[in-house]
């Protein structure tokens, strides 16, 4: 694909994660057949200039790393925790260290910083300005990761 038709889109401010911190974002994913589908991505800023994102599905059993409390790190902030089956992953890789998963890793995600924005990179959006940023359980029960 030639760089100028890469899809990027703004996901949020880079100021709106702090260093070492984690946040989840529910987007639309545009499909192959032109259908809007959900969309649930994480972002972690590693340090003041380094992000890494991932898609919220723990290879496990597909359903999202994140219950409950809403964290994606383990207390230390060392690696990312799945909040149902106590697997651990590498921040850096997405690779699963240890826990039902081990070996498997999340899919990574590409991303930018483009005029103080952290931006997604070639994945195709539905732009929708009344979209939450932070998934609730009502849309967790409802809705489950392909």
């Amino acid at each position: 694909m030639p760089a100028d038709d890469i899809e990027v889109y703004a996901i949020c401010h880079r100021e709106a994660i702090s260093p070492g911190e984690a946040k989840a974002f529910s987007l639309f994913r545009r499909h192959e057949n032109g259908e809007a589908r959900p969309f649930s991505i994480f972002v972690i800023r590693k340090s003041a200039r380094e992000y890494v994102g991932y898609v919220n599905v723990c290879p496990h059993n597909r359903t999202w790393l994140n219950i409950s409390s809403g964290g994606f790190l383990t207390a230390d902030r060392a690696r990312i925790a799945c909040s149902r089956h106590r697997a651990e992953f590498d921040i850096e890789s997405g690779t699963c260290l240890s826990g039902p998963c081990e070996g498997a890793s999340l899919e990574p995600l590409a991303l930018t910083i483009i005029a103080g924005d952290v931006c997604l990179c070639g994945v195709s959006l539905v732009e929708d300005e009344s979209v939450r940023e932070e998934p609730d359980e009502t849309m967790e029960i409802s809705i489950h990761p392909e």
